[in-house]
């Protein structure tokens, strides 16, 4: 393999070459490495954009013979993430058999069901609808990108005759079509028209590219987006000021996330009016050069042209009209306005429903918009989870960098609302959201767990993720606290956790925490009252210091964080839930408690006012009352355990049969019990409940609710 060396100012070149030669010989393992490093760069392809392949010769199962092979990514699948998994193993003369029972474009959509008898790997992905593209292309390794630059001239008017001068007739060009098969034969007739060419630009869409090898096909990937993007570098602001110059002055960067953190949960609230969504907010150099530009009302309306682009952003975003230095010491003052642009929203996307559906068309949508910007501030995403809102996020920078560079070289282009119609509400696209998995019983859900670096906190965490929630996990130890981010971002992802030094008796600790949490996801819906500590002494024994720690910790700091976190879930309007992890010990006189269980039985009775109150916000407040959880818990550190010892006459390591012992079943309780009644209570079963309590202690008799 002949190594290029090269210079790329504008793309990363991640090219391993002793990684790539433990791969020589398995052009599908070589596929997958090319996959991943381009995938690596969101210049180069967003996540879930464009697709890769590789054509190999295999043994057929059946006959022994060798027949070519069509490895290509999967539908629904990412190409940074790619693994064999991932790819759709296809028979290329079958595919390419495909054509002589073609019936017209009208009738294509009838072809993607024929991809799955052309199946060649038995364990292959669901072959996507850019499967023909690959394959009526002879080439054995080809790229199909979105790459910023590449699209900012292939979504320009005239970028038909850039490509053509900037690569000199080595890149074609393909109008803009929908993807499917007949885009597909397209794709073969331009190669037959242009023989010889290196490419092929996709009008409004992207890049096609291939080689040979799978080196030599990543490198001439590179070239072209190289010199599309030092092409646009050279002309930003040569003609007119990049987005025809600055019009709002950005704030501050403190005052920015700030100000973005106090108006988010409206915004979640209003974008929640059908189905709860999860936000995303970003205040990168190209959004505020973007959203405070004078070109900001011309553009931000015409929407996206790439399919990508526009599947996740919508047709177009909102965009708001409050200064970005409001006073938003009151946010919910700003609410009756912000419903009035809402709902404008929803009617221009209703109506945009109602000019373009066809009489097969799905149902509408969700009208609320995914996409809104602040002029000084920043950009919110909001979408069903983490995930989704934050590559909407990165889409939409996407399409405000292929913005700048089509309006930097021509002017810009945006997909014709019938054919953005026509991708939104396809049939086929339909069919790939039916077949995306339930969602869980916390899907769209943020939690915080107050001290949840460990033992109770930690187990309600992991429960909480697994069944579908956003989670915030707190802890006042720093340390402890960033090595269960650690483990837990390593185990869960970055979607779909965050940890946050949290002291719940300071309330700017507080006030810091909860910014940092609507900043991450938008806003918070569930509220675990967990952070505590125990001391145990004889009556007599107990200090001053002792009894108001305890009592700040337990009862002061569940104040702190419930007061905080109510405001923003009323802002939201969406309801929500506070659970407050209190102890069988506020039910039951024991030796040497005073102080802890006086603060226990404090916390319990704060839920049950709290409950009262805060009913006919649809807020519900609940309790679960652990007892003699041993298992990672800081309970029984700083004398507590010798102490519980000493009062029952037994020694420590006694303890955890004594406590197993003692209950009417005779089972020891673990973190894992405690985290299913946490559950219990936000899983949608107990929706009509408020104001009440679950005993998880393995049956005490003192301890009955009476």
């Amino acid at each position: 393999m002949e190594k290029i060396n090269l210079q790329f100012n504008h793309v990363s070149f991640l090219w391993d070459d002793k990684k790539a030669a433990a791969l020589e010989g398995n052009e599908v393992d070589l596929l997958i490495y090319r996959s991943n490093i381009l995938g690596a760069d969101l210049r180069i392809t967003n996540y879930g954009g464009g697709n890769t392949s590789c054509k190999t010769f295999e043994a057929d199962p059946l006959t022994k013979e060798s027949v070519e092979v069509m490895w290509v990514k999967g539908s629904g699948g990412d190409i940074g993430t790619l693994t064999k998994a991932g790819l759709a193993g296809l028979y290329v003369d079958k595919l390419r058999a495909l054509q002589g029972i073609y019936r017209g474009i009208e009738f294509e959509d009838e072809m993607v069901g024929l991809f799955n008898h052309c199946i060649y790997d038995l364990d292959s992905k669901a072959p996507s609808i850019d499967t023909p593209l690959h394959a009526f292309l002879p080439f054995k390794h080809i790229d199909h990108l979105h790459p910023d630059a590449a699209i900012a001239i292939a979504a320009s008017k005239d970028g038909e005759q850039i490509t053509a001068d900037l690569w000199g007739g080595q890149i074609a060009w393909v109008p803009w079509q929908k993807p499917g098969f007949d885009l597909g034969l397209q794709l073969q007739q331009t190669l037959a028209d242009n023989p010889g060419i290196r490419g092929i630009m996709l009008g409004g869409h992207g890049l096609f590219t291939w080689a040979d090898t799978s080196y030599e096909c990543y490198i001439n990937s590179l070239e072209v987006i190289e010199t599309a993007s030092a092409y646009l570098e050279a002309n930003y602001g040569k003609k007119r000021p990049v987005f025809g110059g600055q019009k709002v002055t950005s704030l501050p960067a403190e005052q920015r996330a700030s100000q973005a953190a106090l108006l988010a949960p409206v915004l979640r609230g209003l974008a929640s009016s059908e189905k709860k969504m999860v936000g995303t907010f970003s205040d990168t150099e190209v959004v505020l050069q973007f959203i405070n530009s004078n070109d900001l009302g011309k553009l931000a309306p015409m929407g996206t042209s790439c399919p990508d682009h526009f599947l996740r952003t919508k047709i177009s975003p909102l965009v708001l009209d409050i200064p970005a230095d409001k006073d938003l010491s009151d946010p919910s003052s700003l609410k009756a306005g912000l419903e009035v642009e809402f709902q404008k929203y929803r009617e221009m996307y209703a109506d945009y429903y109602q000019k373009h559906k066809h009489p097969n068309s799905p149902a509408m949508r969700d009208p609320n918009p995914v996409i809104i910007l602040w002029p000084g501030v920043g950009l919110f995403s909001f979408a069903k989870d983490k995930q989704t809102s934050r590559v909407a996020s990165e889409f939409y920078i996407n399409a405000i960098n292929v913005m700048r560079g089509a309006e930097a070289v021509s002017s810009y282009v945006s997909l014709p609302l019938q054919e953005a119609f026509n991708i939104e509400y396809w049939l086929l696209e339909e069919a790939k959201l039916q077949r995306m998995p339930k969602e869980k019983p916390l899907s769209r859900r943020i939690a915080l767990i107050t001290g949840s670096a460990g033992g109770i906190g930690k187990g309600i965490a992991e429960k909480y993720i697994q069944e579908g929630a956003c989670v915030v996990v707190t802890d006042i130890n720093a340390d402890r606290l960033a090595e269960t981010e650690a483990a837990m971002q390593k185990k869960y992802g970055k979607d779909v956790f965050l940890g946050v030094t949290l002291d719940v008796t300071d309330p700017s600790s507080v006030k810091k925490a909860m910014q940092a949490i609507c900043l991450k996801f938008g806003g918070i819906d569930i509220i675990v009252n967990n952070a505590g500590i125990s001391i145990s002494k004889a009556f007599e024994a107990h200090s001053e210091e002792d009894w108001n720690k305890l009592l700040d910790i337990l009862v002061k700091g569940q104040f702190e964080v419930s007061q905080v976190a109510v405001k923003i879930l009323k802002q939201q309007g969406l309801g929500g839930d506070i659970i407050n992890i209190v102890s069988k010990n506020a039910l039951v006189a024991g030796p040497k408690n005073v102080a802890y269980g006086t603060a226990k039985a404090a916390q319990i009775h704060m839920s049950r006012l709290m409950a009262a109150e805060l009913g006919e916000d649809k807020i519900r407040v609940n309790v679960v009352n652990p007892d003699a959880v041993i298992e990672n818990s800081n309970i029984w550190e700083g004398g507590w355990a010798e102490n519980r010892a000493k009062a029952y006459g037994i020694e420590v390591k006694d303890l955890p049969a004594y406590y197993a012992n003692r209950t009417l079943l005779k089972e020891a309780v673990k973190t894992s019990d405690i985290a299913e009644a946490a559950f219990a209570f936000v899983s949608g079963m107990l929706n009509k409940t408020t104001g009440n309590m679950i005993n998880v202690d393995g049956g005490l008799a003192a301890a009955f609710p009476r």
